[in-house]
């Protein structure tokens, strides 16, 4: 995996959202990034639901065996932390632990609505900002962000992206 520790620092967590910035996001990258994101998970049998937007719109979504409906529920929460926060749903929820507080206790937030738990990172374009969000889904939240992490280090040592 990619982090460098089992719980990555609000720094290190910073550092790679500011390292996994892309200078495009287009229809054809959405399918490149499910498609390795899927390939990653099928490599280690990791029973995960993979889901990737840009703004409202699903640009991809994939099941694998072993996934379930609650999985795509989870998705939804996570996503939506990163789309209020702009930053991943794994990092807001380190930095409430940080305070010695949860996201579910201080966040003033609906938990049936909004997770910080890991596995939702957002897609951000040099230039304009957070556009958009890749999620897994099933794992522990650590491997969830770490499996996210991993398939966009991938996707961006990509020529010609």
């Amino acid at each position: 995996m990619t982090t460098t520790s089992p719980s990555p620092t609000i720094a290190e967590l910073i550092a790679q959202e500011r390292r996994l910035t892309l200078p495009r996001f287009s229809y054809d990258d959405a399918f490149a990034l499910g498609s390795l994101l899927v390939e990653l998970a099928r490599e280690r049998h990791a029973p995960v639901a993979i889901d990737i937007r840009r703004g409202a719109q699903q640009l991809f979504h994939a099941a694998l065996p072993g996934s379930s409906a609650d999985n795509d529920a989870w998705i939804d929460r996570k996503r939506k932390v990163v789309e209020r926060y702009g930053e991943s749903s794994y990092l807001v929820g380190t930095r409430f632990r940080a305070k010695g507080t949860t996201f579910e206790e201080s966040s003033r937030l609906d938990p049936d609505t909004y997770a910080a738990h890991g596995g939702s990172f957002p897609i951000a374009v040099e230039g304009a900002g957070v556009i958009g969000t890749v999620t897994v889904s099933g794992l522990p939240q650590a491997e969830d962000h770490a499996m996210v992490v991993e398939a966009l280090e991938q996707f961006t040592a990509t020529p010609g992206l």
